[in-house]
């Protein structure tokens, strides 16, 4: 449905074709090819899910590809929506790169962690192969340039995406960074 509450293009198709719902317009198209075992999708709180949890489930012990879609329940109330946004893009950040590559992270609760031992090597190690590729669906505001700025010399190249199927009065937007640079994981 568009805002104004009429079933949009992308509503009808999805009805027609059998989707849930319009979001299925959004997904990247994969060939049937890739499309396998090395595919994996986790369902968990991301606050609370361990890197070395994740880890387990690649052969390579690392991801090639990480696509976040995350969004939080949204309330209406924008800045709120948005900051919930943001933190949520900084977890699936933070779980493709590692605490130790983000300079955001107060380096007093960094060094708290260390010292008391409760955080391991591989816990502060992202699970992002190098040269691969991070997703993060976001809500549009001014506190996702901060995350692009982060994003910017971790990537080779990082952009913005806001795919055709999103209604007009959408604030979802993707953020797209290709090529892991070497020594950032």
């Amino acid at each position: 449905m568009n805002g104004a509450g009429a079933p949009d293009f992308f509503y009808r198709e999805a009805q027609r074709l059998g989707y849930v719902a319009r979001s299925a317009f959004k997904k990247v198209k994969v060939p049937p090819r890739h499309c396998d075992a090395r595919v994996k999708t986790v369902c968990a709180d991301v606050m609370k899910l361990p890197k070395d949890q994740v880890r387990a489930l690649s052969p390579q012990k690392g991801f090639s590809v990480i696509l976040s879609d995350m969004c939080p329940l949204v309330s209406g109330i924008t800045t709120r929506d948005a900051a919930l946004s943001v933190e949520l893009g900084m977890q699936a950040l933070d779980l493709a790169v590692g605490r130790a590559t983000l300079h955001t992270l107060d380096d007093n609760v960094q060094k708290e962690k260390e010292m008391d031992g409760s955080a391991s090597d591989l816990e502060n190690e992202g699970v992002l192969l190098t040269g691969g590729h991070l997703v993060i669906k976001l809500l549009e505001s001014e506190d996702v340039k901060e995350i692009s700025q982060i994003c910017k010399p971790l990537f080779r190249k990082a952009s913005w995406l806001r795919p055709k199927a999103t209604r007009s009065s959408s604030r979802e937007i993707y953020l797209i960074c290709q090529g892991l640079q070497q020594g950032q994981r």
